[in-house]
């Protein structure tokens, strides 16, 4: 596979002598959190500013998954790649990747993963916390800002598949609140219609815990398109309703 280097970001990683793969691999950084070991490798997370630019550089060895089509293996930052690519393609907001590269050295698969930070960005799951203290223009903005997200997705014929609180990131514009999506790993195609959309959404509104009926009603309305009341969203509401109880007596 071909390097590949966003040519926005180009000229800022040319001034630092970051871009190509041996320096971004060799660059001294103090990781965010404790790597993720396993798959008989390693993966971790840094921290990069550059000019007042925030990036997250992710590094890894021998951290591999195999699938049929590639039963040898393959790095795991290598999906994920491909996955932003395409919500780029199909217009799907979501992270953006800078740098991507793949090598083997010495018996070592390497990988670098190099994507731009959301500093303007919350994600829900810290919104969530604080929801009580924000006012009902900013919760209803917030809450169509996720369906318009999701419908968004599931238009383009993707399931993210971890359609969670802490992988919505959100900003407040001028014009409304505008929702994003990280963590695409395990995005696949969307195959199986109401079945699929539902598996996807449910995950997310198990752990709004303080979403009521009405605000999933509105969550809905803005995803289907539909009035508040109308009994479509309704119906969604019941379904969603039903297979979250599900979930939880398990």
């Amino acid at each position: 596979m071909t390097d590949y280097l966003a040519s926005a970001d180009l000229a800022l990683l040319k001034r630092h002598g970051l871009n190509d793969f041996e320096a971004l691999w060799a660059l001294q950084l103090e990781a965010v959190d404790e790597p993720n070991t396993g798959r008989g490798g390693w993966s971790s997370v840094y921290r990069l500013e550059l000019e007042g630019k925030g990036y997250y550089l992710k590094r890894q060895s021998n951290y591999l998954t195999r699938t049929l089509h590639r039963p040898f293996g393959e790095p795991t930052f290598a999906r994920e790649f491909r996955n932003i690519s395409r919500y780029q393609k199909l217009h799907i907001p979501a992270l953006q990747a800078v740098y991507y590269g793949e090598r083997k050295h010495n018996g070592e698969h390497r990988a670098i993963l190099m994507t731009r930070a959301l500093d303007e960005w919350r994600d829900l799951e810290s919104l969530l916390g604080q929801w009580s203290q924000l006012d009902e223009v900013a919760q209803a903005g917030i809450l169509k800002a996720c369906g318009q997200l999701a419908r968004t997705l599931h238009g383009a014929g993707q399931v993210h598949g971890c359609f969670y609180p802490k992988h919505i990131f959100l900003r407040q514009r001028r014009e409304g609140w505008e929702a994003q999506l990280i963590d695409l790993e395990k995005t696949r195609p969307l195959l199986f219609g109401m079945r699929d959309r539902l598996r996807d959404l449910e995950p997310l509104l198990r752990r709004a815990t303080v979403w009521g009926a009405a605000e999933v009603r509105q969550l809905l309305a803005a995803y289907l398109q539909q009035p508040a009341e109308s009994p479509l969203v309704g119906t969604w509401l019941q379904r969603l309703t039903l297979r979250r109880r599900e979930k939880e007596a398990r």
